[in-house]
């Protein structure tokens, strides 16, 4: 198979590793092509993903155009701010495309697989999602994951591509399911990091655990998605493992604003991307277009958007009302 990967940062690079592995040719695309040229160059992705050698006949190229031209597939693994504008290149692209990004559209509501059926109708579209740290994946580290497609055919494609003895993949015919819980996931992750920074053990990060899921899957089953889904990889798999790790991005950046650091340096001082930030004014919105309640979204969003104190956010959150579990 002739894939592109769209997206040199950590996630986009340890696919295209894993994709050639499998035996297929694999071009990788970058916005930076003097990023682009040291990749190349070294064999290595160290601004993004050290240590780590890559296959040494990965082709590298910077015009978007180019790397998807002769591909059968598309991977994309770019920001998801930055998705709308790179998946408009797709627009006349006839292969599968795969997003790998996990985000909601602020003005939209959209997944990213939606931001793809608007951007390229000719395509065949699925997502690939779950618990998955880009560096372990690279390591081969076993690993498991879930492709998801309205188009079951898609998803077992991407179950063929990606499938490997450390790199084992399930499917779903949930695609939105799957999408909402790899997105609305960085937002909790963020929240347990919020807690390590404040000096919280380990009963409070299980009860966080433990209720964001379900506040998860009600904002997803009031989006249409399937309940049992966030029982899954995609949800409770990812959730987890965000929460919990300390290669999580959205969980350090979340410890470090809660041992006080300000909300603008974070943003500043950081290369890679933290997507709970934009997902937490997304999932917000969201939450209000369906009138469901979401008390973990709602104060996360306070701290980022809103200039909360995390210890006030804390205390409004445990401080309501008592109720029945759910």
């Amino acid at each position: 198979m002739n894939i592109t990967v769209l997206g040199a940062g950590a996630w986009g690079t340890a696919l295209a590793k894993l994709l050639r592995e499998s035996g297929h040719a694999v071009t990788l695309w970058g916005h930076d092509p003097g990023h682009l040229a040291e990749v190349l160059a070294t064999g290595r992705n160290e601004r993004y993903l050290p240590g780590v050698t890559l296959p040494p006949d990965i082709q590298c190229l910077a015009d978007l155009n180019d790397a998807v031209r002769s591909a059968g597939e598309v991977v994309v693994a770019v920001p998801s701010r930055a998705f709308r504008e790179v998946a408009s290149a797709l627009r006349d692209f006839r292969g599968l495309a795969i997003s790998v990004t996990k985000g909601i559209e602020h003005d939209t509501g959209l997944t990213m697989c939606g931001i793809l059926r608007a951007c390229a109708p000719r395509a065949k579209v699925a997502a690939l999602s779950g618990p998955t740290l880009a560096p372990e994946v690279a390591r081969g580290i076993p690993t498991a994951i879930v492709a998801a497609s309205e188009n079951l055919g898609a998803a077992h494609i991407v179950q063929s591509l990606f499938h490997r003895p450390s790199f084992r993949v399930y499917t779903s015919a949930d695609l939105l399911g799957v999408e909402l819980g790899g997105a609305l996931k960085n937002i909790i992750a963020i929240a347990a990091g919020v807690g390590d920074g404040l000096g919280f053990g380990d009963n409070a990060k299980a009860a966080l655990v433990t209720r964001a899921l379900a506040e998860m899957r009600r904002l997803g089953v009031a989006c249409g998605a399937q309940a049992e889904t966030f029982a899954g990889l995609s949800g409770l798999g990812d959730l987890t493992v965000t929460c919990f790790s300390k290669l999580s991005r959205n969980r350090s950046f979340g410890e470090r604003l809660g041992k006080g650091e300000k909300l603008a340096d974070l943003l500043a001082g950081t290369q890679h991307v933290v997507e709970g930030h934009p997902t937490a004014r997304s999932a917000w919105q969201l939450a209000r277009k369906h009138g469901v309640t979401t008390p973990i979204i709602e104060q996360v969003h306070a701290m980022l958007y809103e200039g909360k104190d995390a210890r006030a956010a804390v205390r409004d959150l445990t401080n309501r009302d008592s109720k029945a579990e759910d």
